[in-house]
């Protein structure tokens, strides 16, 4: 429920016949400044409300030419992150595949999280001053203060991570405000970093310290948020260049102190023991993997985003649309398959003894193959991230095979042989791969109609102990502490049965990111704070076709290269590494100052 909050609300009435006891009524649509702070309940109220506006926490942002049903996480666009990473490309919507075209221009469009940041920040503004005159118990003004400076400094890392140095607003602006004040300048990347780091800091004492309730902030949650955003911080000193007199970049010699911070904050949460890594089904990698994302009561989970079965397409409900969008066929659009991983994606997944993944693309090409062949011994997790020809879904398998092999060895790739149907099930055009991570067997997917696809009720993790133990790595090896590393990447691998290393190093922690948080939203920005996205998404990279050979029943298998196109192949230009603050925005402010490059 959202509530209109009106400082002052003036009834001019121009007929003589007015009466002043018309005039003394209270409106009956609106509720009024007062009221709201001082009912405890409508307080509490406003900043769920804050909470429900921050779209990015499932990785949706808003992009004004939206309408307002879509700019929740109720349609696709929870997806788009993937595809412009090396993760997949589009299964069959492609409104934001195709920025990694090399379409990003000065106009924006990708990712955007300004003006719906900017409304989050105005409002949290206004509850951090209102609060402390509130009517609360002062035991809940202090905690309900944290809260909101901590979804304060989160809007604020999102913005950063996107845009560099943005204006950091602290109050709520006021109309009559000095032009200063309503037309900010942008600070410099290394004050917004370090302002998400001191307000992690200065809330710590006012939030819980169990984790209880997860979908709201505990200590925690500050200390998760830290540790990414010092972790980037570091990355952009270390990997980075300084432009704009400081608006883009940190100095080389800041990286070592954000590593410290992401360590040390990494560290109090291991050291808490408040938190473990999921595995309440030890003796089944697979199903322990999928369940991690599935499991509501889950002891790696440090902040959600909530979700039910209601459904959310503009209802009053807050279910959302990941598992009608992911699925497999059928669906209720005649679609399913979002997000279309690449080969490359599946090769990243090592074998159970450590091997490499990579296919030896020349010889699966030779002869005929089984899938439990094809994918032996592969990483579990493997299984429970993606899906593919012969994966069982809903009681039956996936069936994504494009054309039969006769016995006199041709291909026949329409109709039906011998009452066998040319091509599979599923989207068979795609790259034969679908994402399975938090997707729900149990969710129906055949309605199509009225938004009621958006009633997917798993809960989407925006910290999680997982990420926490690969930060920590991260940092770890930053900081010279190669031992502490090790350890941190071996328990995230012995989860999911897969033999430990001997020593680790950048790549070691790069792959095991890729792998363990695939699809999860954070790939396509490690590949940009790492500064070496230029080279690996201007790629075109891989598909995988299986023709089911008639007489045994097994496949021959097609690598199909550059399944991203050839007349528009991904292009990820330096000036990428930031979004543009766009012309609609600088012509709105005059005093901010485009990123380089658009």
């Amino acid at each position: 429920m959202k509530y209109k909050v009106s400082a002052f609300l003036l009834v001019f009435c121009m007929a003589a016949s007015c009466q002043k006891d018309v005039l003394d009524k209270a409106p009956l649509d609106i509720i009024s400044d007062n009221v709201v702070w001082s009912d405890p309940s409508l307080v509490n109220a406003y900043l769920t409300e804050c909470y429900a506006e921050t779209y990015v926490f499932c990785n949706v942002s808003v992009d004004n030419s939206w309408d307002n049903l879509w700019k929740g996480d109720a349609g696709y666009a929870p997806m788009y992150i993937n595809e412009v990473s090396d993760e997949s490309k589009a299964g069959y919507i492609a409104d934001g595949y195709s920025y990694k075209l090399g379409q990003l221009k000065v106009q924006g469009g990708l990712l955007e999280w300004w003006e719906g940041a900017y409304k989050v920040i105005r409002m949290l503004n206004e509850f951090i001053a209102r609060v402390p005159a509130s009517a609360l118990e002062d035991d809940v003004k202090n905690k309900l203060t944290a809260e909101a400076r901590w979804l304060r400094a989160y809007n604020y890392f999102e913005m950063v991570k996107r845009y560099g140095g943005v204006p950091i607003i602290t109050t709520a602006q006021s109309p009559n405000a000095p032009e200063d004040s309503l037309y900010p300048k942008r600070a410099k990347e290394q004050e917004v970093y370090d302002f998400v780091l001191s307000e992690t800091d200065a809330i710590s004492d006012g939030l819980s310290t169990e984790p209880g309730n997860v979908t709201r902030p505990t200590r925690y949650a500050a200390l998760a948020l830290k540790c990414r955003a010092a972790l980037y911080a570091g990355s952009i000193a270390k990997y980075g260049t300084v432009q704009l007199d400081g608006l883009l970049g940190i100095d080389a010699s800041k990286a070592g102190g954000y590593y410290q911070q992401a360590y040390d904050a990494a560290k109090q949460i291991i050291s808490s023991g408040k938190y473990s890594l999921y595995n309440k089904n030890p003796d089944d990698k697979v199903k322990n993997f999928r369940n991690l994302f599935l499991d509501k009561d889950n002891p790696e989970a440090i902040f959600v985003k909530a979700h039910n079965d209601q459904n959310g397409m503009g209802n009053g409900g807050n279910g959302w649309g990941y598992d009608f969008f992911q699925c497999p066929y059928p669906n209720g659009w005649g679609s399913g398959n979002m997000d279309a991983p690449y080969l490359e994606m599946a090769e990243e997944f090592e074998h159970t003894d450590g091997s490499p993944g990579k296919l030896d693309r020349d010889a699966i090409q030779q002869g005929l193959w089984t899938t439990d062949e094809l994918w032996a011994d592969k990483d579990p997790r493997f299984f429970a991230t993606l899906y593919t020809q012969n994966t069982e879904w809903q009681g039956a398998l996936l069936d994504y095979h494009k054309g039969i092999r006769k016995p006199d060895g041709s291909i026949q790739t329409d109709g039906s042989y011998n009452g066998i149907l040319a091509n599979g099930t599923q989207n068979v055009n795609a790259t034969g791969f679908g994402v399975l991570k938090y997707m729900d067997e149990n969710h129906g997917n055949l309605i199509g109609s009225n938004g009621d696809w958006a009633t997917s009720s798993t809960n989407w993790m925006v910290f999680r102990y997982g990420e926490v133990l690969l930060n920590y790595a991260e940092a770890a090896l930053n900081t010279g502490k190669p031992g502490d590393a090790l350890d941190a990447v071996n328990q995230i691998r012995e989860r999911a049965g897969i033999a430990a290393l001997g020593s680790v190093g950048v790549d070691d922690i790069r792959h095991e990111r890729k792998v363990e948080l695939a699809f999860e939203g954070h790939r396509y920005w490690d590949l940009r704070r790492w500064r070496i996205a230029v080279q690996v998404l201007s790629r075109n990279n891989s598909a995988l076709r299986y023709i089911l050979d008639y007489a045994t029943k097994k496949y021959k298998l097609m690598v199909v290269e550059k399944t991203d196109g050839t007349v528009t192949p991904p292009a990820f230009y330096p000036q990428n590494y930031y979004l543009p603050i766009t012309l609609a925005r600088t012509a709105n402010n005059p005093n901010l100052v485009e990123n380089p490059g658009y």
